[in-house]
């Protein structure tokens, strides 16, 4: 879900390096004659995303694949290729941004009053360990700023859109509405809906729907996509085919993100 929801970008070195500006800029009104005192000046902030290695090394016998009437060698890649879209997919999510990538559930979160860059915003959803309450998805739709709000998205776990698919309005419609035609997205109070499971379910402290601009929040970079080594010498009678990927990915727009947590 985050490779279609973020921003992918393929480079040729090791990290990605990005200026952000935090703004902070003041002006004032002043007469013809009137003192011009300095005015606060705008921030900048540099954003580094590294690549972080991915890495399998499955193995088959020469004489499997001299006399197999298959293509070994392309099956392994293509299960090798799934296995890396599920690695990267959970890293984007909860990876720890130390050997992986760092997903979106991983930064520190903080209650949206009191938002503060590098961190990602907060709104509770009214219960202890229930989402019951269709007017807290609404908050969490205005809690993210107007100028994110063209292109954003939603993104939870199936069981959490099981729970959200039963919310009606007040004269019994549904506010989710399916996708009817073929590779439609399915969309809630206007806005399309990914799923992900590894985004935490419903529980008590979770942070269980996530709501942004995915495209301005979250940057995935690729390094010259997958190499793979053929490797017969080093465990005869085995051929290893060493597979590699590097990948990274990280928030570089903190505002542009918001997130539901379970709390009263």
């Amino acid at each position: 879900a985050m490779r279609r929801l973020a921003t992918v970008r393929s480079i040729s070195t090791d990290t990605y390096k990005k200026l952000v500006g935090q703004g902070g800029a003041t002006s004032g009104w002043v007469g013809e004659k009137g003192a011009r005192t300095e005015t606060d000046t705008p921030t900048l902030k540099e954003i580094a995303i590294n690549t972080k290695e991915l890495y399998a090394a499955p193995a088959a016998t020469q004489t499997l694949l001299d006399d197999s009437s298959v293509d070994i060698g392309a099956w392994l890649a293509d299960e090798v290729g799934i296995e890396f879209d599920e690695e990267e997919g959970e890293s984007f999510i909860t990876g720890n941004g130390v050997e992986q990538p760092k997903g979106i559930a991983a930064y520190t979160m903080i209650a949206n009053g009191n938002y503060a860059w590098g961190k990602v915003g907060f709104i509770t959803s009214g219960h202890a360990t229930l989402l019951n309450n269709a007017d807290k998805l609404i908050d969490l739709q205005h809690a993210l700023k107007p100028r994110y709000r063209n292109g954003a998205a939603w993104l939870m776990n199936d069981s959490t859109a099981q729970v959200v698919r039963k919310f009606k309005d007040g004269e019994g419609n549904y506010l989710w509405r399916p996708g009817l035609l073929q590779d439609a997205p399915d969309t809630l109070l206007g806005k399309m809906v990914e799923y992900d499971d590894n985004v935490a379910a419903i529980g008590a402290n979770t942070y269980s729907v996530f709501y942004g601009n995915f495209k301005r929040a979250y940057l995935i970079i690729d390094r010259s996509g997958t190499r793979v080594l053929r490797d017969p010498y080093t465990n005869k009678p085995y051929v290893i085919f060493y597979t590699t990927k590097r990948v990274g990915g990280g928030i570089v727009m903190y505002e542009a993100l918001k997130v539901l947590k379970i709390a009263a």
